[in-house]
Formats: structure tokens, sequence, C-alpha cells
């Protein structure tokens, strides 16, 4: 039996990067996906790759019509929803605080922030009535070990451990549990942004600081929402679980 067999889940920023890695483990161990991603084409070019246990959807995950559509298309297509994985994430290129506009401020913390709120007041009632589900968050060592030129970036996935901690508490008696992952920087689109220009000099550092010595993998972040999804977890909520090589210690 695959480990999310007969589940239903619904991933946003999935046409790439860790989102896509998720979406396809995820399929891969029986569940039913929504691949969400601003990206129209990038989403149904993944959808099409996982093949018939996917969709391809598009959203804005700050705009809550856009949350509110691909949650119903969702439901349409497969009936349910037991799993939301909120990936979908941006930043401000790295560099000093003062440096970055309040435009791009706010734009960053509506698509890392707001959209985990917009994403609980569409999937939880849905859960609470089919009697639980999960949600996994996707944070960052960003939030638990920031370091300056990412400093507004870092105040989101800060907030994103927190929200966590206190949806698990408040979900709890609704049997809906509520996780974050916090991986350290991977081979993904973001990562010329985290490090404000993609070196091999830059890449050198960012490795050193790393004590497993290499970045974080889409396969990486993807095992570990996996385990968080999976009944295995049924007694694990409001963790963050680093996924960060020793980053954070």
């Amino acid at each position: 039996m695959k480990r999310l067999d007969g589940k239903v889940a619904l991933i946003t920023g999935a046409g790439s990067g860790f989102g896509l890695g998720i979406a396809e483990t995820f399929a891969r161990e029986g569940a039913k996906v929504a691949v969400v991603d601003i990206n129209e084409s990038a989403a149904r070019t993944a959808a099409e790759k996982i093949g018939t246990a996917a969709i391809g959807l598009s959203a804005d995950v700050s705009k809550a019509a856009d949350v509110n559509n691909v949650v119903a298309a969702t439901l349409s297509a497969f009936g349910k929803l037991d799993i939301v994985v909120n990936n979908a994430g941006i930043s401000h290129r790295n560099r000093p605080m003062l440096e970055v506009e309040e435009d791009e401020f706010d734009r960053v913390f509506a698509v890392n922030v707001k959209s985990i709120y917009l994403f609980a007041k569409a999937a939880v009632p849905l859960m609470h009535s089919q009697g639980g589900g999960a949600i996994i968050n996707v944070g960052s060592t960003a939030g638990l070990r920031p370091r300056p030129g990412l400093t507004w970036y870092n105040s989101t996935k800060g907030a994103v451990h927190t929200m966590t901690k206190s949806m698990a508490v408040e979900l709890a008696p609704q049997k809906i549990r509520v996780c974050a992952v916090a991986p350290v920087a991977g081979e993904t689109p973001l990562l010329a942004t985290f490090m404000g220009e993609d070196t091999p000099q830059k890449r050198e550092q960012f490795i050193n600081s790393i004590p497993l010595g290499r970045f974080s993998t889409p396969q990486d972040i993807a095992n570990a929402a996996l385990y968080l999804a999976s009944d295995e977890a049924s007694m694990i909520t409001g963790v963050v679980l680093e996924v960060d090589g020793g980053r954070c210690i």
C-alpha cells in the first residue's frame, strides 16, 4: 500500500522547484494532486508529466478569488481535499533592507503569509466536514537563523512558523494537523534571488555554511512533506521540521 493512497492534495507553487518535487512524490505515493502555480503553462506541464492523477491549475495565491477557485476545482475533479501544501513563495533580492521598495515588501508578505490565511479560509471548513486533514506550510531556515540581506523575506518565514504552531493548536480539535518544513537554500528558481547573484563564489559561501556540505533538493523537501502529510505522522502537529543539513545548529 502506498503512503498516500486515497488522499487528495493541493500543492501551491508546484510548477517548479520544491513544489514540483512534492507533487511528483505525492502522486507516486498514491495521492491525487492539484498542481497550482501562478504560471498556468508550468502547472499544466507538470500535471501532464505526472499523469491522470494530477490536474494543473493557475492561481495568484495572494488573491482570495483565485484561492477559492482552485479549491473548488480540486473538489470538482477529485471530490474532496485532504492535504494542502502552502509552498508558493517569493523573495526580494538579497540586499540591504532599506533598499527594498514598499510594493515589493507588500508582495512578499502577500504571497508568503497572506496566502496561508486564504487557504485556511477556503480549506479548513472542508477538512472539518470530512473529519480531518493536514496542512503543510513551507517555511525556511531564514526564519530560524536569519542573516542580513533578506530581512523582510526572513520575517515572512518567521510568520509562517508562528502561524503553523498557532494553527496546529487551534485546529487540533477538528483533527486537522498543521506542520511546517524549513528548507535550507536549494536548487530552485529562487536561489539566485537569495544569493543576490549566482556566482561560484556565492555558491561556495552558502554551501560552506551547511554542515552536510550541499544545497537541499526538491526531493529532500518532498520526502519531509510526505512524512508529515502521511498517517505515519498522525501524532505530529505544530512542528517546524528543519531540512537544512545542520545549518540551524
